[in-house]
């Protein structure tokens, strides 16, 4: 398939915040749950957070919230809430659907690398109707990495059966774009509002960069 006179003969796509648009759920989540409780968040919880793990945002939070909580149960809590949304109402970005769609009537093999766990990304997927898009789901939760190592990327290289240098990966972070540029690996840019200070950076990185998938259907 030819877009923009680059061919894609293998696609390896992020889903929260390229395909899926999930970032602002995932950026909501710790005031959310705060406010089950009956706090009030303070108003840049989201971005204090963010750059946090599980571990780490529940200690934040029983520190400055005085939660009677341990780490653990609010782990729990949170991934409820996460959970829920990838089983019951996680949408699709304007056009993604359409995108894939138009890779696979192409031929065009398709894997996913996230690092949301591997469960919600496949509940997610069958619940759309397209889980069999993908020759893998692979997941830095399952792998115990993240996208500051290629191991997720090259599982689903392995997958597609193409060589890096001939795989276009999907992706709106930036520090993932970095690391699989490094292995070798085509970026294609996607815009999504919870990166936007990074969008310069992006777009200086990215072979293709989109703000929507209307602009390539």
């Amino acid at each position: 398939m030819i877009i923009n006179g680059h061919e894609i003969k293998a696609a390896i796509f992020d889903v929260d915040g390229t395909l899926l648009d999930t970032m602002g759920e995932w950026h909501t989540v710790g005031e959310r749950y705060l406010k089950s409780l009956g706090y009030e968040p303070e108003p840049n919880l989201g971005d204090i957070l963010f750059t946090k793990t599980s571990v780490t945002s529940a200690e934040y939070m029983i520190e400055n919230y005085g939660l009677d909580k341990s780490v653990e149960e609010i782990q729990t809590a949170i991934n409820g809430f996460v959970e829920n949304m990838y089983y019951n109402y996680a949408d699709f970005k304007p056009g993604a659907r359409q995108f894939i769609d138009m890779l696979r009537a192409e031929g065009v093999p398709m894997a996913i690398a996230s690092s949301t766990d591997g469960h919600c990304l496949r509940a997610a997927m069958e619940r759309l109707g397209c889980i069999d898009y993908f020759t893998g789901i692979f997941s830095c939760g399952d792998l115990g990495t993240t996208k500051k190592e290629p191991d997720v990327f090259m599982m689903a290289l392995e997958s597609v059966g193409a060589a890096a240098e001939e795989t276009w990966v999907f992706e709106d972070g930036l520090y993932a774009m970095e690391t699989a540029k490094k292995a070798g690996f085509k970026l294609f840019g996607v815009y999504d509002e919870e990166s936007h200070g990074d969008q310069d950076a992006i777009k200086a990185i990215s072979d293709i960069y989109i703000r929507e998938f209307a602009e390539i259907l």
